[in-house]
């Protein structure tokens, strides 16, 4: 690089040592800003989304859970919370994370970047180089911990802690993985293209539902159940529990454009819109069955409309979200008022009724809003509503089986080895003295 002739002139006065130091500070600049596709806006939007995710799990999913359960159990859903947390994150380290965004066939990723080796602060996620590779590893992280986090709510006050984690870790590997890696990375889900899940729906919360419903009845149910009343024992825990996983679905899946733009801004907007729908809607279904309408039911509500919302929030309007989380709220009580009750499963917390069943909703209506018609942003090109509606209904099968099937096995595994649920005299003391030797209330 030549620098021009008044340039030269004046560097002509000046030390031999300067002048090379000054000429290759600016060739290594202008190189760096010819070749740099790192965005600083990107990259911050990004760590915030990791931080509000992170802050769904911890505190927000543990108190919301912790609320709902009786005061003997409180402790046990912290701890279930904060040890999958750190643990999670150490299989996603190890090879959780290299297994689901390495390789390109197979179903699952090759073992190149295990423990994250050869990722360096300067490397770039190879689909989205806006942001490093460390945040990218962040961010997935966090999806990969929350989403068992999620299904211990349906075996709630009688698995073991032990078993707990052997399966969480196990599913982990063994559903959501794959999963993960043919939708989000691969984008070629079992032979299917252009699925849309842009959050999670599909990965998150159909995989986690279904492995709830299956653990439920395997566990077996709390006794006393149904004949006990078994009342939440703090309800304001569980709506400042549910305030928090509402702010943090903001990073759930805004951050998932990967950029601060207007498709971020998007997303966002019909996720608070989906939610608030859901909550009005389930509070007028209780106002009308019950006449009155409750705490415990708006913040359910709140969570059908997020999770419905979170594979279809990259693709639908804000009348899209306003259908999408209206239909979730009346779907999703049907499942916990009704369903339940008719079979007599035992999902302690609702796990399923609102997380498989809320996915599931959003995940197949997905294919109908996204249509221009309901202010959506379209499908890919040559697809129609009806090829993507038969899309997602097979994405959601393939998952409900893939889940289901492995959850089976592997919990048939445990119970054969260290046992699935406490002894009687463990549950009718409580989880919180009985696996931790605690109490979570004391005089």
């Amino acid at each position: 690089m030549t620098p021009p002739a008044p340039l030269r002139r004046r560097l002509g006065r000046l030390p031999f040592f300067a002048v090379s130091a000054a000429l290759c500070y600016a060739s290594t600049s202008l190189h760096a800003a010819e070749t740099s596709t790192l965005q600083s806006g990107d990259t911050a939007w990004l760590l915030t989304s990791t931080a509000l995710v992170l802050f769904m799990m911890i505190p927000g999913l543990a108190l919301f859970y912790a609320g709902l359960v009786r005061s003997k159990n409180v402790l046990s859903i912290f701890m279930q919370c904060f040890a999958l947390t750190a643990v999670l994150s150490l299989v996603w380290l190890a090879c959780g994370y290299t297994l689901s965004f390495t390789g390109d066939s197979g179903g699952f990723g090759t073992l190149d970047k295990i423990f994250l080796k050869g990722v360096t602060p300067s490397s770039t996620y190879a689909a989205y180089p806006n942001i490093p590779e460390h945040l990218w590893f962040a961010y997935q992280m966090m999806f990969f911990l929350i989403t068992p986090g999620l299904f211990i709510g349906a075996f709630a006050e009688r698995m073991k802690f032990s078993a707990i984690l052997v399966f969480s870790v196990c599913w982990s590997l063994l559903v959501y993985v794959p999963t993960c890696w043919g939708v989000w990375h691969k984008l070629n889900f079992f032979g299917l293209t252009h699925v849309i899940d842009l959050a999670g729906g599909i990965v998150v919360h159909i995989t986690a539902g279904v492995a709830a419903l299956i653990a439920c009845i395997m566990v077996g149910p709390r006794r006393g159940f149904p004949h006990t009343q078994m009342m939440p024992h703090n309800l304001p825990y569980t709506l400042a529990g549910a305030g928090m996983l509402w702010v943090g679905w903001f990073g759930f899946n805004g951050g998932s454009q990967v950029a601060a733009n207007g498709n971020a801004a998007m997303t966002v907007v019909v996720t608070h819109i989906s939610a608030c729908a859901a909550c009005v809607v389930w509070s007028l279904i209780e106002k009308i069955k019950v006449g009155k309408p409750s705490a415990l039911g708006i913040a359910t509500g709140s969570i059908a409309g997020l999770a419905a919302i979170t594979p279809a929030s990259g693709k639908v309007g804000p009348v899209g979200a306003l259908c999408l989380g209206s239909i979730s709220a009346l779907v999703c009580w049907f499942f916990c008022a009704k369903v339940k009750q008719k079979f007599k499963y035992d999902d302690s917390l609702d796990v399923f009724g609102v997380h498989g069943v809320g996915g599931f909703v959003g995940t197949v209506l997905v294919a109908v809003f996204a249509s221009p018609f309901f202010g959506g942003l379209g499908y890919a090109e040559g697809v129609t509503m009806g090829g993507q509606l038969v899309t997602q209904l097979l994405a959601s099968l393939y998952t409900i089986l893939l889940s289901g099937g492995v959850s089976i096995v592997l919990l048939k595994v445990i119970d054969l080895t260290i046992g699935l649920r406490v002894d009687s005299e463990q549950e009718n003391q409580g989880l919180d003295l009985a696996e931790h030797g605690e109490s979570g209330y004391n005089a």
